[in-house]
């Protein structure tokens, strides 16, 4: 489905596999996935600085959504779009399709039965600017919820910093799942593939820090002997209070190593004959696929001389 970064995949091999020399064969394996190298957006070549927004200090205070069209109609309701939903606490996310031509009000509905039924209302709802947020009704409809909605300047992801690029990331799996014929009814594996995957950031995978636990994986039921990971009712608020507090120092210890990283320069890669390099696909035409399910890049090409 996706190796979800070198990190990640090597986070979860390390649960229920190991051979010799495993992590230096899975960082080759990663590194060369022509499937992800062509597929997966390319970091690190804005050079514009990081502009840190304050993080919450509690699940869903704040939160981040983006709209995503152009994708592949699928489904009995032909959704052809998908509002994802950042929770910049825990990292987790939520992808919930819809339709392209749906209005604000129809918007506003599928993040009250969604969002706000089960998670209340966020202190601060981050975006770009899409018409749905713009619009008065949505206007109106957080002045009366008392929710502060912050917009990021148009084509400066900087704005939002980190989960900008987890929107991308959700964006390259939903490419994948069009690529090997997979429908929107799973997409709820793309949602347990992220959540069940640790966070930098916070040293925790989003549903640890979320619900406490890990939920189990079909390789987990593989294991023998396998040991109780759901915490008792007696330790299960004390367990909650200490993962929300060590999210949050890593998450605090961790914005200095973000903006550190984001602002460094970056250097021209030194392309030599013979090189194998892979061509953006900015100006070419693909029938097949709607823009934002394409390959982003094709290749590979053979430099010359």
């Amino acid at each position: 489905m996706g190796h979800m970064s070198e990190y990640r995949t090597r986070e979860r091999v390390a649960r229920t596999a190991w051979w010799p020399k495993w992590e230096q064969e899975l960082s080759e394996y990663i590194k060369t996935c022509q499937r992800c190298q062509k597929a997966n957006r390319q970091h690190g070549e804005k050079y514009r600085l990081l502009q840190h927004i304050e993080e919450p200090k509690h699940p869903w205070e704040t939160i981040n959504m983006e709209w995503v069209t152009g994708l592949v109609q699928g489904g009995k309701e032909t959704f052809n779009a998908c509002l994802i939903i950042v929770n910049r606490f825990s990292k987790s996310m939520r992808c919930l399709p819809f339709h392209k031509e749906d209005t604000a009000m129809d918007t506003a509905l599928l993040f009250w039965n969604n969002i706000l039924s089960t998670c209340g209302v966020p202190k601060i709802i981050i975006s770009d600017r899409d018409p749905k947020f713009t619009s008065e009704f949505w206007t109106s409809l957080y002045e009366m919820l008392g929710t502060k909605l912050v917009f990021s300047t148009a084509y400066h992801p900087q704005t939002d910093g980190l989960p900008g690029r987890m929107i991308h990331k959700m964006e390259d799996i939903l490419r994948r799942f069009c690529d090997d014929g997979m429908e929107y009814k799973d997409q709820p594996a793309v949602h347990l593939t992220h959540n069940t995957s640790k966070h930098s950031t916070s040293g925790k995978t989003p549903a640890l820090v979320k619900k406490v636990w890990n939920p189990l994986l079909p390789v987990d039921h593989l294991k023998k002997n396998l040991p109780t990971i759901h915490p008792t009712a007696k330790d299960f608020h004390e367990m909650q209070k200490r993962a929300c507090y060590t999210a949050a120092k890593f998450i605090a210890e961790a914005k200095g190593y973000d903006k550190q990283r984001w602002d460094k320069s970056h250097m021209e890669p030194d392309f030599r004959e013979g090189d194998q390099v892979l061509v953006l696909k900015l100006n070419f035409n693909n029938l097949k696929w709607p823009k934002k399910m394409r390959d982003l890049f094709l290749g590979p090409f053979t430099m010359i001389n």
